[in-house]
């Protein structure tokens, strides 16, 4: 049975470029809280690191978000905030996005469970 506080987190934030988050809100997962904030930040080559980093700190305390979806490429450059972030929920996973490929080698998920199965590189 799920606790309270994971019965509450119902939302999807994204954190991409503009096509990833476009289609995603697009398939409804747009949402804009009572204080104004939405769940969707746009990164393009002007936003500021400082934007990215404050959007993830906000997301990851948000009590509605369960899952940041973040496009690979713009979570290197916060790599140091994802790799802190332990909790189970908000889940962090990073997607690919049109003009960057996947790359397995770089996705924090999947090297935790490389670590816990001994597979550490």
């Amino acid at each position: 049975m799920a606790n309270q506080s994971t019965k509450d987190r119902n939302l999807i934030a994204i954190i991409g470029d503009e096509d990833s988050v476009t289609g995603l809100l697009l398939a409804g997962t747009g949402h804009i809280d009572t204080k104004q904030k939405p769940n969707f930040l746009v990164v393009d080559s002007k936003t500021p690191l400082a934007k990215i980093e404050e959007a993830f700190d906000e997301f990851t305390k948000r009590k509605d978000i369960a899952i940041i979806l973040i496009n690979q490429h713009i979570a290197e450059t916060i790599r140091s905030q994802i790799d802190a972030h332990q909790q189970a929920f908000p889940t962090v996973l990073e997607v690919p996005s049109k003009d960057h490929p996947y790359d397995p080698s770089k996705d924090s998920v999947l090297k935790r469970v490389q670590k816990l199965f001994g597979e550490d590189k």
